[in-house]
């Protein structure tokens, strides 16, 4: 009797099958209900096939947004946040014209605004007097060391009290880090005098949010972990309160020094937290002296360099770091290569139907230096893409609220996409099949996905599926269920 005729073999066989088929239905399905998904990390990746792959996209330089040319402002502004509130936009930063110790009354809080993010004036607000005169845009003065690292955050919270719209962590290891309340991001108040967050070494930008996915504060911070600088996070029930830091680690990429995290939830895709780190290299020169001299930069800030790069978490102790390459590369002149420049502002914000911006601190410690702009595609962080030979990208099981697929994609005039439904084992449910999706071409933030029989899948909502993509010189970015209109 040949092996395969065997009896015993033929069970074995079986079992080897049914042990397979079961390994594909064993993994919990992602229920990502009818939020939006971006191909930013390998959430929703199960296999990409072909020539497809997960891919780093790089921002448009737009140009100077804010100038830092006032007297009290200068070559070491930083630590900037960006806030959108209505249809103001507001940019918080420290002004401090020369290189001085951490936490003087040589630093000033400082605020540029704008009604799209893109033209920006500074308010004379009269608030505070600085050089013997109120004529300024200063929001926090004469009260070191708060001014060295002020961090705002606007208080999405349900139920906030008005008057403390606006939150802030500001401070020193000294000092620990001390909250602040604002009800217009203009006056500040210290909500108590006592700091309360003490363990961490906060000479960076210290930033909180408010997580409507986690339904708690969130701060992230800096620490130093044998002599890297790293990350812990904090969590709150109401600002005042906080847990024991947690270290943050780094799934799928190195350990290097990140001198600002930027984390914050992603204002389409809350439950996605992106942070615009700046990579610091110490001791990385690419300067000389005589260069160094030819563009102004002060002595001491000529001896590193930095870039900007892409990480992303979903809360919990770990980053993903799906890229390790530079999201934001140091542009075209020497201007671009000193210390601490090209840190990216905090918060990514919308400035058009299609588009979106953050912001970067570029020729720091130099008489130019300012906050540049730069622009993406919604959603455009990354994408999975496939070249003109095509490539396949297969989901894992997941769950859906909805009744049709959107897509937020691009295409050449020769590709496309189509799109299979699967059962969670991987079998094509019949009226989604390959064969029946209909092509969608084109390059769109948002397209409803057809198959023969039309849109509408609200027979699978809540059931456990599979999403096959089958693609050809396509980029596709973002995918979201949602309700017919």
């Amino acid at each position: 009797m040949k092996p395969f005729q065997n009896p015993v073999f033929q069970i074995v066989l079986g079992l080897a099958a049914a042990m397979s088929a079961g390994a594909l239905c064993a993994a919990e399905p992602i229920d990502i209900g009818s939020q939006r998904e971006l191909f930013i990390d390998r959430h929703l990746i199960d296999e990409l096939t072909g020539g497809a792959q997960l891919v780093l996209n790089r921002p448009r330089d737009m140009g100077v947004a804010v100038q830092f040319d006032a007297p009290w402002e200068g070559a070491f502004c930083g630590y900037c946040t960006v806030i959108k509130d209505g249809d103001t936009y507001r940019v918080f930063y420290r002004g401090l014209p020369q290189s001085r110790r951490d936490g003087t009354r040589s630093e000033v809080t400082c605020v540029a605004e704008s009604p799209d993010g893109i033209v920006w004036e500074k308010p004379q607000l009269g608030i505070h007097e600085v050089g013997g005169s109120k004529e300024n845009n200063v929001i926090l003065a004469e009260d070191p060391p708060f001014s060295h690292n002020f961090c705002p955050m606007l208080d999405t919270r349900k139920g906030v009290p008005a008057e403390q719209r606006y939150k802030a962590l500001a401070g020193s290891r000294r000092s620990g880090l001390v909250a602040f309340v604002s009800p217009d991001g203009l006056h500040w108040n210290k909500l108590r005098d006592e700091p309360v967050i003490t363990e961490g070494a906060f000479d960076s930008q210290n930033v909180p949010m408010w997580s409507e996915a986690e339904k708690k504060y969130v701060c992230y911070f800096r620490v130093f972990v044998d002599g890297i600088r790293r990350i812990s996070r904090t969590t709150s029930d109401d600002f005042i309160h906080w847990s024991k830091p947690v270290l943050m680690g780094y799934a799928g990429g190195p350990v290097e020094h990140l001198y600002t995290n930027q984390t914050s939830p992603y204002f389409r895709a809350p439950q996605i937290y992106v942070g615009l780190a700046a990579r610091f290299f110490p001791k990385r020169r690419v300067l000389t002296k005589t260069q160094a001299e030819k563009i102004g930069v002060d002595p001491g800030y000529f001896n590193d360099c930095s870039d900007g790069v892409l990480i992303t978490t979903r809360g919990g102790d770990q980053y993903d770091r799906t890229f390790p390459e530079g999201f934001l590369r140091p542009g075209i002149g020497l201007e671009n290569w000193v210390s601490r420049t090209n840190y990216p502002a905090l918060n990514v914000v919308q400035t058009g139907d299609k588009t979106m911006s953050f912001y970067a601190n570029q020729n720091y410690g130099q008489p130019t230096a300012h906050l540049r702009r730069y622009e993406i595609r919604l959603d455009g962080f990354a994408a999975v893409r496939a070249p003109y030979s095509g490539g396949e990208l297969i989901t894992k099981p997941l769950t859906f609220r909805g009744d049709q697929l959107e897509l937020n994609f691009a295409t050449s005039a020769a590709g496309g996409i189509r799109v299979e439904i699967q059962d969670a084992s991987g079998k094509p449910i019949p009226g989604f099949t390959l064969a029946e999706a209909q092509e969608t071409i084109g390059n769109e933030i948002s397209r409803v996905v057809n198959w023969k029989s039309g849109s509408d899948v609200s027979s699978l909502s809540g059931r456990p599926v599979r999403l096959r993509f089958v693609m050809k010189d396509a980029d596709l970015f973002a995918l979201k269920f949602s309700a017919a209109k």
